[in-house]
């Protein structure tokens, strides 16, 4: 099959079409920098109408590109949409100023100054949440309380 191609090229142009070799389409251009930063903002900002979270497939339909390339602008980030973070901050009054305190220790500790920190406890707490989580429907992703109770101890093996 090649053999036949080179030949043709040959009959049509003559030897300047066996030198010079034909022009191939180059490598898609990446996205542009303010259209990547417009999907990201958009993936941790809002949330698609009738979805709880976006997906490739949705972001990729909203922004007219491939699905991958929305996997590759998310993952150069490290975004994941999917999935459902919290924190919860301590109910202690003092909690903003005892913070300052600790973090004010490890950023600039006096001089001679040894900082070591340890947990008040060998075992790792067992938590439960108040409420079970709902399944996961279309629609709706998975739901958690935030409060929770415990429920005695864990010790980790030996």
């Amino acid at each position: 099959m090649k053999v036949g191609r080179w030949r043709k090229r040959y009959a049509e142009g003559g030897m300047d079409a066996i030198i010079k070799d034909k022009t191939r389409p180059g490598r898609i251009p990446p996205l542009p920098k303010a259209f990547r930063a417009e999907i990201m903002r958009r993936s941790t900002q809002e949330t698609p109408f009738g979805a709880t979270h976006w997906s490739r497939s949705l972001m990729a339909a909203q922004f007219g590109v491939s699905e991958s390339s929305v996997g590759r602008i998310w993952a150069r980030a490290a975004l994941k949409p999917h999935r459902v973070k919290f924190f919860k901050l301590s109910n202690d009054p003092y909690f903003e100023e005892k913070l300052e305190d600790i973090i004010g220790l490890y950023l600039s500790p006096p001089e001679h100054a040894l900082v070591l920190c340890c947990d008040e406890k060998s075992q790792i707490q067992a938590l439960y949440r108040t409420q079970p989580g709902l399944p996961i429907k279309k629609g709706r992703c998975q739901t958690l309380t935030h409060d929770y109770k415990r429920k005695g101890t864990t010790i980790l093996g030996d």
